[in-house]
């Protein structure tokens, strides 16, 4: 038997081998997404995620924040008019479609999401580049800083930070997501960068002389890259989640009209659930199911680009 393994690995790599250009890394790895059956559903659930947002106005039967009179005219404040003919989901407490504002929700969570990633994404990259590269002080310094912001529970420093506030908005949900996120990518990279430091290519072009900025931005920071991106995947969905779980709590945008899902589910649907759970149900569901595709894509991804699990 493990004979027979060992004959198909062989196989596999002599065929790899005579690849005109042989097989990359990222050739691979998307090889091996494509195999992978829970890495293709969560793809599929990002993919249908980001059209929804692209294509909201498109899509959306209605204005999300405008009122309608088949609406208002039966909406009491122990009854909320459900599925009737133009609005398949009813309405909300406030007499507007329901479906066009949760399909409007889903831009919002995006432009969150990938906001606050982004520039967790970018300051993280800086502080744990600047600590992998330059080690000694700076890199305690840097670390200890980080250490202190991943001892507390990140949704109570994400509350901590908007709280600081003087008013809370969508910026201040953004800004505090995204420091949240920081000292995950500088822990990552800066332990990325210092693998990197003693491998063969970086030793061989210290002995060649090369300038120590161009070993790091060369050689040390793109090949220290590939685990912080997988990891972004990773940290968008926390990212919606922190974002919904702010707006829940009422410290995110106070602006009614604007259509989020955190909003939706913390106002209405906690206020009239047991007049209309559904303003609750569809508004959750819709987190969930956007958070589980980005970390099974997530978690495929890095699987895939994983040696390890090279078959």
């Amino acid at each position: 038997m493990l004979a027979e393994k060992k004959k198909a690995r062989l196989e596999q790599l002599a065929q790899a081998a005579a690849e005109p250009g042989g097989v990359g890394l990222w050739r691979e790895a998307l090889r091996r997404l494509r195999r992978n059956p829970a890495g293709m559903v969560g793809a599929v659930i990002v993919l249908a995620f980001l059209l929804l947002a692209v294509f909201a106005p498109l899509i959306a039967p209605h204005d999300p924040a405008q009122r309608f009179k088949e609406l208002t005219d039966n909406l009491r404040a122990d009854h909320i008019p459900g599925a009737m003919s133009g609005f398949p989901l009813g309405g909300d407490p406030n007499g507007r479609d329901f479906l066009s504002r949760l399909i409007y929700g889903s831009r919002q969570t995006l432009f969150v999401g990938v906001l606050a990633t982004l520039i967790g994404l970018t300051a993280g990259v800086t502080i744990g580049a600047l600590a992998g590269a330059l080690g000694g002080w700076v890199d305690m310094l840097l670390m200890r800083l980080t250490d202190v912001m991943l001892a507390l529970p990140s949704l109570l420093l994400a509350i901590s930070l908007v709280a600081l506030a003087s008013k809370s908005s969508q910026w201040t949900v953004i800004a505090a997501v995204a420091t949240v996120n920081v000292p995950i990518f500088a822990r990552l990279l800066r332990g990325a960068m210092l693998a990197q430091r003693e491998s063969d290519h970086v030793l061989a072009a210290r002995s060649l002389g090369v300038k120590q900025r161009a070993i790091v931005l060369r050689h040390m920071l793109p090949n220290s890259l590939t685990a912080v991106i997988v990891q972004a995947t990773l940290t968008f969905s926390v990212a919606i989640l922190d974002a919904a779980a702010l707006s829940f709590l009422g410290l995110g945008d106070p602006d009614i009209n604007r259509a989020e899902w955190g909003l939706m589910l913390g106002t209405d649907g906690q206020r009239y659930f047991e007049v209309r759970p559904e303003l609750a149900y569809y508004p959750a569901i819709a987190i969930v199911v956007v958070a589980l595709g980005f970390t099974l894509l997530g978690e495929a991804m890095r699987e895939s680009i994983d040696p390890k699990n090279r078959r």
